[in-house]
């Protein structure tokens, strides 16, 4: 069920972060996307119990009772621990930053599948001091992939699980440090599914990591590292609540569809495929200079393809089978009945209410056509696909040289660093499957509804009027560049009773746009390079843990930093032109927390409340708006938002065998003031609204549980086994809102009495829902061999009602609000992970 939460204003509601400029479809990627984090999880069947502490400091690591959990138990809900993006978090893979430099998101499928390499990787899931970098607010992990980081001997597994892949298998070898002073290690890894527990969900994937290192002395060390994950996987979609419940599946996925094969058999067949192979390469040089001091220069380089495929069309209907034109309320809102039979009808067929291929394929067979110019010269005859297969590429080229000075004294700890990193993005589409026609004319068919000037359809000025094939460039074209250069210096200082830590950051940010196509809408502004952004930024953070024993600990950190936006969120269109968002400005964020930590051998526990808030953030959006008739791009300024909580961590052992955890996070994530929208129409650059008050104020941040608890227990045998079991818990969940219904033009046609007032304003809060999951393990040593197996089962109960996150469609009709309804994601039903390793 789901609730709405009123609220009664003078329109003064909420903040959008600085999201990347993106179309709903994006939006929906994300919110299908979990997050993954860096912990020893239980699929590894290791015991998580991290070491005590002692008078002379405090070890925090990635064993924190609290971020493994909200890692594991807590994402299929799509918590996020404080309610950070992954931007937040800094990855490093040897200390080398691996964030993203156009979204500054972290880039976790690059290395997908590679576990025993990123299983022991050094990990603060907050506020911290980092020995590496400055850091996110969010914290910091560390991939230690040097040889000698991977355990020597071989490692062998095989998994079976019924989630996104069926089956895994993966070997892994480390030689450690050998006498002649060299080390190596590689780990390969294969995932596959021909569906996953989504309908038309399909996985293969392949991993490789090798990695050298020498000693060449004493002083100096080097070491390479050479990974990569290439993957394909058909992707699934998230939808409306009419069309799960017509579809009687809440896994519903419109992306696939049925084509029968020239024998006559039929195949599923995904509209949506994801195809990926980002290889890194890094290179380290290690010297210790003297007893106290050292130093570590890196370079690295990664490049690469990740492209979506997606259907297109030109003069046909649309094809997705849950447009909305296609369901039975779209002609209940019209008073037809006799066509809301007729869609109903379709939706009871599994065919019919999935893409129609055969249908695609048949409209091109019969769409013969003479392509001509302008003057009427001929340019191509033959059958003109209607419909195509096209692929949305984003390839990545980027490299950078990093220094990590470093003195180690008793009670003194100095770190010094400088990063310079390049990134060039390159943006374009091709055609990946003419579905059985010939050729696609390559000109934007809206801009040809729009416009007299037949110029203005061209996607091309330099090659009109072009017909392409399989393969070929085709609608956009153009490189995103951004340049970032980074120094930062950290003091830590040890003494009998206290800890502290400070350190700064000063930074520099640069980014531009280079067309590579003139497009007949914008052809002074679209070919070429850009005017170039430059944002200088600076941090400072410190923080103390005051020692009340050896065993029990108080830690204050707080940081004060600016940010540059991200050159994602500053164009406008950079699909079609040079433009950037007016005024850009640094976002600031002001951030602290307090933790009270026990470090006994049978109890851990760390209390901690947190703070922080972001200003001035941009956000925008492309999606069709019905007011102007258009589709348009939507931007936001001085967007504000605002995060406070508190978490539990408990660990302890309660008898014998049995030990317990109880872990609780209370948030309050806030959108927290009145930005200002402006709306282009996206064909024409035409400003239709300005500054317009969107009263976001007080919404909540939606797409995640606000608060979530989980209690377990788990129980060691003395034959090397385990089991054990965890209850979860998800409460204070929203829908994130569309700002254009938080504005005062969007109830304007309305009074307060009115019922269309509130439902216009109002933000959905989805009902509070559970997990159990039960996990179990045990280990044999035969011979000189170690066997161990693993299960995890979750979602016990198989509850496939919990709609865990979604957002309001950001197209939306003013007199029929529900005509666009939200998209909604489920929580999977019951599902497994089985794990058979053999070490030797």
């Amino acid at each position: 069920m789901i609730k709405k939460i009123g609220f009664l204003i003078s329109l003064s509601l909420f903040t959008t972060s600085g999201f990347s400029q993106v179309t709903e479809e994006e939006q929906e990627d994300t919110l299908l996307t979990n997050t993954p984090v860096f912990i020893t999880n239980l699929e590894d069947g290791e015991n998580s119990s991290g070491s005590s502490g002692n008078i002379s400091g405090l070890l925090q690591s990635s064993r924190d009772v609290f971020a493994s959990t909200a890692g594991f138990n807590f994402s299929a809900a799509r918590f996020k621990i404080r309610g950070y993006q992954s931007d937040k978090t800094m990855i490093l893979l040897n200390g080398i930053p691996m964030n993203d430099l156009e979204t500054g998101r972290g880039t976790w499928y690059r290395w997908g599948g590679l576990n025993d390499v990123t299983r022991y990787s050094e990990t603060k899931n907050w506020l911290s001091d980092n020995p590496y970098h400055f850091g996110g607010i969010g914290g910091y992990s560390n991939i230690n992939s040097k040889a000698t980081g991977i355990r020597k001997g071989s490692r062998v597994s095989y998994a079976s699980t019924n989630r996104a892949y069926s089956h895994r298998v993966m070997y892994t070898y480390g030689t450690g440090m050998q006498s002649n002073g060299w080390a190596f290690a590689a780990s390969v890894s294969a995932r596959y599914a021909n569906e996953g527990y989504v309908d038309g969900t399909s996985y293969e994937a392949f991993s490789y990591f090798l990695a050298a290192e020498k000693n060449i002395n004493k002083k100096h060390n080097i070491n390479l590292t050479i990974l990569g994950s290439p993957s394909r996987r058909g992707k699934g979609s998230i939808s409306t609540l009419e069309t799960y419940e017509l579809s009687g599946n809440n896994f519903y996925n419109s992306y696939w569809g049925y084509q029968t094969k020239p024998d006559g058999t039929q195949i599923k067949r995904n509209s949506r495929v994801a195809d990926s192979h980002m290889p890194i390469i890094a290179f380290s040089h290690e010297w210790k200079i003297n007893e106290i001091s050292s130093l570590k220069t890196s370079l690295h380089t990664s490049f690469g393809k990740y492209g979506q495929t997606a259907l297109n069309w030109y003069g046909a209907k649309d094809p997705r089978p849950d447009y909305y034109k296609y369901l039975p309320s779209y002609y209940d809102g019209i008073n037809d009945p006799t066509n809301s039979q007729r869609m109903f009808n379709n939706w009871q067929n599994e065919a019919t209410r999935q893409v129609q291929w055969d249908d695609l394929y048949f409209a091109n067979s019969k769409n013969l056509f003479t392509h001509k110019d302008g003057d009427g010269n001929v340019l191509r005859e033959g059958l003109r696909s209607k419909y195509i297969v096209e692929n949305r590429w984003n390839n990545i080229v980027s490299g950078g040289l990093s220094s990590l000075y470093t003195v180690e004294k008793e009670n003194m700890t100095i770190n010094a660093g400088v990063f310079v990193q390049a990134q060039r993005n390159h943006y374009y589409n091709t055609v990946e499957d003419l579905l059985g026609g010939d050729y696609w004319v390559d000109v934007n068919q809206f801009a040809e509804q729009d416009f007299i000037d037949p110029n203005a359809a061209q996607s091309d000025l330099q090659n009109p009027n072009r017909t392409v094939g399989v393969g070929d460039v085709y609608a956009n074209n153009y490189y995103i560049m951004n340049i970032n250069a980074t120094a930062f210096s950290q003091i830590n200082y040890r003494t009998k009773r206290v800890d502290y830590y400070a350190a700064v950051e000063l930074s520099d940010e640069q980014f531009y746009r280079e067309g590579l196509f003139q497009t007949g809408l914008f052809p002074d502004n679209s070919l070429g390079k850009s005017e170039t952004k430059n944002f200088i930024n600076y941090a400072v953070k410190g923080g103390a843990t005051f020692k009340i024993s050896g065993r029990q600990y108080i830690t204050a950190n707080a940081a004060y930093l600016t940010e540059a936006p991200t050159s994602r969120t500053a164009f406008i269109s950079p699909r079609t032109r040079n433009v950037m968002v007016d005024d850009l400005k640094n976002e600031t964020i002001y951030t602290g927390d307090i933790n009270y930590i026990l470090r006994y051998p049978n109890l851990k526990m760390r209390l901690t409340y947190y703070y922080s808030e972001r200003k001035d953030a941009v956000w925008s959006r492309s999606f069709y708006n019905d007011e102007y008739n258009s589709f348009v791009n939507y931007v936001m300024k001085d967007v504000d938002y605002f995060h406070q909580g508190i978490e539990l961590g408990v660990d302890g052992k309660i008898y014998g065998g049995l030990s317990g955890n109880l872990v609780v996070a209370m948030g309050q994530h806030l959108y927290n003031s009145r930005p200002t929208a402006s709306i282009y129409v996206d064909n024409s650059a035409e400003l239709i609204a300005e500054d317009k008050t969107v009263y976001l104020q007080n919404y909540k941040m939606g797409g995640m549980p606000q608060s979530a608890a989980s209690v377990g227990l788990k129980y060691s045998g003395k034959k090397y086994w385990f089991a054990g079991v965890n209850f979860n818990y998800f409460a204070d969940i929203y829908l994130d809102p569309n700002p254009d219904r938080r504005t005062a033009e969007a109830v304007a046609n309305f009074v307060e009495s009115d019922p269309q007032f509130t439902q216009t304003i109002e933000q959905t809060k989805l009902d509070n829902g559970y997990s159990i999951s039960l996990f179990a393990g045990k280990s044999f040593k035969i011979s000189n061999y170690f066997l161990n197996i693993n299960v995890n089962i979750n979602n016990l109960t198989n509850n496939t009602q919990f709609v865990t996150g979604g957002f309001e469609q950001l197209r939306f009709d003013q007199q029929k609000i529900n005509k666009f309804p939200p998209r909604l994601g489920y929580m999977y039903g019951l599902n497994y992970f089985l794990m058979a390793t053999l070490r030797f």
